[in-house]
């Protein structure tokens, strides 16, 4: 049995001062919303954040960014976030960029115990800079590490009491290989069910990687609404 959370604000409780965390989510999509809530009204500083984007000015990580808790931020682009952006050229917040496929593999890897491997992507640009490059097959590939954090969020539809998780469509994003990456996963889930009510053909991440469940209501934002214009 998992622990189970009685509020957002317990399940965030032993995240530090200068940790490292994983949060899953692609935009606003599939997002620990009320997780990262959580993390605001805690006010925990210096924070190294690995995610895809750094969501919207007013929502999501972007609220962590606006109140100065994230240091360095390790995703794959800067996205829709004025405040990201702002940060960025004023100096005020570190940024590693990595292609989108190479920060899929390199959470995978840190997941799989996996230090380190190679790939093409970013060869011949600046990301090569100081990487060693070595050549397989007649191709120049670069070294790099995989990524492992402290705490991992984590945002599922359905969750049982043994931590297996069910996420919603492309709400599962990166929430899978980010639980398996954390030293301490915590899932945030819209239902929590009794043990025995998930098929275990369609669970998506096994209990063994989550050690703490929180069940709550989402506001779930839309990023971005695009209408049809009708004739």
């Amino acid at each position: 049995m998992k622990t189970i959370y009685t509020s957002f604000e317990e399940a965030v409780k032993e995240i530090k001062d200068h940790s490292t965390i994983m949060v899953g989510g692609f935009g606003l999509v599939g997002i620990p919303e009320n997780l990262i809530l959580s993390l605001v009204e805690r006010n925990v500083k210096h924070l190294t954040v690995i995610s895809n984007n750094c969501g919207v000015d007013d929502w999501g990580l972007g609220l962590l960014l606006k109140n100065k808790q994230i240091d360095k931020m390790i995703g794959s682009y800067v996205g829709e976030n004025k405040e990201f952006e702002r940060q960025v050229l004023a100096g005020e917040l570190e940024v590693e960029l990595t292609p989108q496929g190479t920060l899929a593999e390199r959470i995978r890897a840190g997941g799989a115990g996996i230090p380190a491997f190679y790939t093409q992507a970013g060869v011949g640009t600046p990301l090569a800079e100081g990487q060693e490059i070595r050549n397989f097959d007649g191709k120049d590939y670069m070294l790099v590490t995989g990524l492992k954090a402290d705490f991992t969020l984590v945002r599922a539809a359905r969750g049982d009491r043994n931590g297996n998780l069910i996420y919603n469509k492309t709400a599962r994003n990166f929430n899978p290989m980010m639980a398996a990456a954390g030293q301490m996963t915590i899932a945030e889930v819209e239902e929590l069910v009794e043990l025995g009510a998930l098929d275990p053909e369609h669970i998506h991440t096994p209990g063994i990687y989550v050690q703490g469940l929180v069940e709550g209501q989402q506001e779930k934002r839309i990023e971005r609404l695009t209408l049809r214009q009708h004739a």
